[in-house]
């Protein structure tokens, strides 16, 4: 696999909000970081933990690859997504440590949007091993 291939499906699959497809991404002890200090192994995890991506809708994910080498590369990569329910906002709340947008009951959802840099690592044709860092914020009214 290359990190243009790896990429397509990653943004296949977060678009498509299916977590097969992520996890068919990746080796069997596959792992993924999302953050340094959390990591998903193996295909349950891989899957459980994409599955929030669900809570999501009107998902647009573009990339570019950095850099690449035989079994590896990095890519930028950018999302702008709208928040589907109240529960995937209170995540993304308690992850950024502050309450960067105030809401009253009942306010609207805000869009997001991430920007990050992947790194993965392949192996046998599938994903050994992925690193993402991240920023999130929502999207200016």
């Amino acid at each position: 696999m290359s990190i243009e291939k790896f990429m397509q499906g990653y943004k296949a699959a977060w678009e498509a909000k299916d977590e097969s497809m992520f996890a068919a991404l990746f080796a069997a002890d596959g792992v993924y970081r999302n953050t340094p200090f959390a990591a998903q192994r193996g295909p349950a995890q891989l899957a459980e933990y994409w599955r929030r991506i669900k809570l999501q809708d009107d998902i647009e994910l573009t990339f570019e690859v950095l850099s690449t080498v035989p079994d590896g590369g990095i890519a930028h990569w950018h999302v702008t997504y709208q928040v589907a329910s109240e529960e995937l906002f209170r995540i993304w709340a308690q992850s950024t440590g502050t309450n960067l947008v105030a809401r009253k009951p009942g306010d609207p959802l805000p869009r997001m949007v991430l920007d990050g840099v992947l790194k993965a690592w392949f192996e046998g044709g599938l994903c050994k091993e992925c690193d993402i860092w991240w920023h999130s914020m929502p999207v200016a009214p």
